[in-house]
């Protein structure tokens, strides 16, 4: 069985994760602002590397499958570095859309399960929708 305790390693690469996604969305809102972008990317990726490990980050972007996702990403994420934040986040964009694509089924399953969104979500103008855009055969086995 996993184990899904939270050490403080995971709590903080939990709260950094949280704050480079908040940069990132303020960087958006206030018209691609670079510097809230390129912090942004920086605090979510090293609290993804804390919250799952540095190793486990590693074989998930250099899978064959993810190749294409990574290499998207992190041009995006250099993009935004070096002064092109619409560019970046336009690439950065695809490739987290490519990298996460797996993940997509098993969370909306999840947010089914939630009581007022899952019996929205459980509509057939919904579901037909939704089962139009993910393969329940790539669903992550969580």
């Amino acid at each position: 069985m996993v184990s899904f305790e939270l050490n403080d390693q995971k709590k903080i690469g939990a709260g950094l994760t949280t704050f480079g996604i908040i940069f990132s969305f303020l960087g958006l809102i206030f018209l691609f602002d670079k510097k809230l972008l390129a912090v942004g990317n920086i605090l979510f990726l090293s609290g993804l590397f804390l919250l799952i490990g540095l190793k486990s980050t590693m074989q998930f972007l250099v899978k064959p499958q993810n190749i294409k996702g990574t290499i998207s990403f992190g041009a995006g994420f250099l993009f935004v570095v070096i002064g092109w934040p619409i560019s970046g986040m336009i690439l950065e964009g695809s490739g987290f859309f490519m990298l996460f694509s797996c993940f997509w089924p098993t969370m909306a399953i999840f947010l089914q399960k939630i009581p007022i969104l899952g019996w929205f979500l459980k509509q057939s103008y919904v579901r037909s929708f939704s089962d139009r855009y993910y393969d329940q055969d790539r669903r992550m086995p969580i």
